[in-house]
């Protein structure tokens, strides 16, 4: 079984956060079976981490050249570890690789072991402070920020809670099988990261490459693909989730005329793609406005494209793929609106999004972010939304606005159009003025047009307001109603 990440993105992290790797230059089991035990009980649900033994670390990064591991030393390593993980409880068995490392800093290849510790099924775990002391007594670990600590008596309810508690993306999906899986997208998925396990991958089948990547579980006789795996993995995971896909609809014209949609489906991280490279080519518009003033030419958007990429790919990780809602996308020439359910995390609090401090406590799909974080369609924790609301200051854009009901049952982010772009009332006073006699005079009572002309004081129906009444409904600020007796058509202000 293979690590799935490259030992360059261990030792130079950009993909996986720093808080979710330990380095240790020697093999010291007690620390080690700590950390294992922490990043095991994965309290944050980030999704464990790595120790990587042999390598140095001063304030969290390492230090090069890197150290190693002498060669002969790697069995017996192996052997210890295996040994002193049983003190785990109940018993945590992380996956081991010893990795052969080429250092560019003196030219050097350096062996390296690899511990990779995925958030554990059986939590919460405790261990000893010492394996090697004869201790009856364990203690319940988690990781605070770089750090392995001692669970806090708050921190033992929540890990006892979030253990009742596992992500929907991490669960069985019990109604698929292993044959949903397609092994052409779980090998491109590891070529894509430029994983160690590409080349192992080509020559197995779809199941041993999904037990490699974690993505399956249930007794050996009948293995079931989790969810995650279907979403990722699986060509058609509308089969299972009906409806997990992004719908775009393009409204020019509030009365729906010339209305567009398209339907993205397939793989999340396809989708997300597809619908990103859509809004991209037919949305998205620049404008290059010259100013006397100035020297060089002011380039501005309608829609900063990072502001739009993160807050879609926001709604890809954090929707619940338990409810039957699509993530909808409703263009308009005022906004774009990216809808998902449900909303924000309690852990959020209303003050928090009125200042717009958007940093959850909570994730609710751990695996399907780690996925979207190594294809580097996410940022890294809690990045996401401070990115999206940079890119909307620099391009001089309103920040979005966030629209749920009182359960949080659904999030609508409303990304408003740059000022330039925006619709234009090019209305005259005079107009305006005729439009709001018109508008009272229906507000006191729904009227035909004819009996609308009369009530103006005209003989008739004349031109001008033939083609004002239309343009006020077309435009929605008057409406149409039948009459319940006559069944005549009328105007209501």
């Amino acid at each position: 079984m293979g690590i799935p990440v490259t030992i360059e993105e261990l030792i130079s992290p950009q993909i996986l956060e720093s808080t979710r790797i330990e380095y240790k230059r020697d093999f010291n089991p007690s620390p080690i079976i700590r950390t294992i035990c922490a990043f095991a009980n994965d309290i944050d649900n980030v999704g464990g981490g790595y120790i990587v033994i042999g390598v140095e670390e001063q304030n969290g990064s390492p230090l090069f050249p890197i150290a190693g591991v002498a060669k002969a030393s790697i069995d017996g390593t192996l052997k210890k570890l295996r040994e002193y993980c049983h003190f785990i409880e109940p018993l945590y068995e992380p996956v081991v690789e010893p990795i052969l490392y080429h250092d560019r800093t003196d030219g050097a290849d350096k062996y390296l072991i690899v511990i990779w510790v995925s958030g554990g099924y059986g939590r919460p775990y405790r261990a000893p402070k010492e394996v090697t002391a004869n201790q009856s007594y364990k203690y319940y670990y988690v990781r605070k920020f770089s750090s392995t600590v001692i669970a806090s008596r708050d921190e033992e309810k929540e890990l006892f809670y979030v253990s009742s508690n596992i992500p929907f993306d991490d669960r069985e999906c019990i109604t698929a099988s292993i044959a949903d899986l397609d092994v052409g997208l779980l090998r491109n998925h590891l070529k894509e990261i430029g994983s160690d396990l590409y080349q192992y991958a080509l020559q197995q089948d779809a199941l041993t490459i999904a037990e490699d990547m974690k993505l399956v579980s249930g007794p050996a006789e009948n293995r079931k693909p989790l969810n995650v795996a279907i979403l990722m993995f699986s060509e058609r995971p509308e089969n299972y989730f009906r409806y997990a896909r992004i719908e775009v609809v393009d409204i020019p014209d509030p009365t729906g005329t010339d209305m567009t949609e398209k339907v993205f489906t397939g793989p999340i991280q396809r989708q997300l793609r597809d619908a990103l490279s859509y809004l991209k080519n037919y949305v998205l518009e620049e404008a290059v406005i010259k100013e006397d003033d100035k020297a060089e030419a002011v380039r501005i958007v309608n829609y900063p494209f990072a502001a739009v990429e993160e807050i879609l790919a926001n709604a890809v990780y954090h929707r619940s793929y338990q409810i039957n809602e699509p993530i909808t996308v409703r263009i308009t020439p005022a906004s774009i609106e990216i809808t998902s359910f449900p909303g924000f995390d309690r852990s959020i609090t209303d003050e928090d999004i009125a200042a717009y401090e958007i940093r959850a406590h909570a994730y609710r799909n751990r695996r399907i972010g780690d996925f979207l974080k190594e294809l580097r369609l996410i940022e890294g924790r809690n990045t996401g939304f401070p990115n999206a609301f940079r890119a909307l200051r620099e391009n001089g854009s309103a920040l979005p606005r966030f629209v749920m009901d009182e359960g949080r049952d659904y999030l609508s982010v409303i990304i408003p159009v740059h000022p330039y772009f925006a619709p234009k009332d090019e209305t005259s006073p005079k107009q305006k003025a005729y439009e709001t006699e018109i508008k009272s005079v229906l507000a006191e009572k729904p009227l035909t047009l004819t009996e609308l002309a009369l009530t103006l004081g005209y003989k008739g129906i004349s031109k001008r307001l033939s083609d004002t009444v239309k343009a006020m409904e077309k435009a929605r600020k008057i409406t149409l109603v039948v009459d319940e007796t006559t069944h005549a058509v009328k105007y209501r202000g």
